[in-house]
């Protein structure tokens, strides 16, 4: 196993979170916020990986034969994938309300969520 993985996840994940510590602009900080989250799923892909692996389902092979991939991580994928479109379909809609409210979307302008 190589490391490629794990160097493609953190740069992922670098690039999100320098985008949303220097966004100015909350549609650009849910953007920023994905890419965040798909270093996840890069992450969760790269240890579920085993070269030669099969689907663990009931076949003619005998067992022990040949490797099987983890079913568990692949799950786990699936729903980290569920989650984050939810998260960002919500962001979306609470900026689509600060917009509408406040008349922006900059951070910087909005005024009255200041304490």
């Amino acid at each position: 196993m190589t490391v490629l993985p794990y160097l493609v996840a953190a740069y992922l994940l670098l690039v999100g979170a320098l985008g949303l510590a220097t966004s100015r602009n909350l549609i650009h900080a849910v953007g920023c916020l994905t890419v965040c989250q798909s270093s996840t799923y890069v992450l969760l892909l790269a240890v579920g990986y085993r070269r030669g692996g099969t689907a663990p389902v009931h076949s003619d092979l005998a067992p022990g034969s040949r490797p099987l991939v983890d079913p568990v991580v692949q799950a786990l994928c699936l729903t980290d994938v569920v989650v984050g479109a939810t998260v960002t379909a919500l962001l979306l809609a609470l900026v689509i309300q600060v917009g509408k409210r406040h008349g922006t979307v900059v951070p910087d302008e909005l005024s009255g969520l200041r304490g």
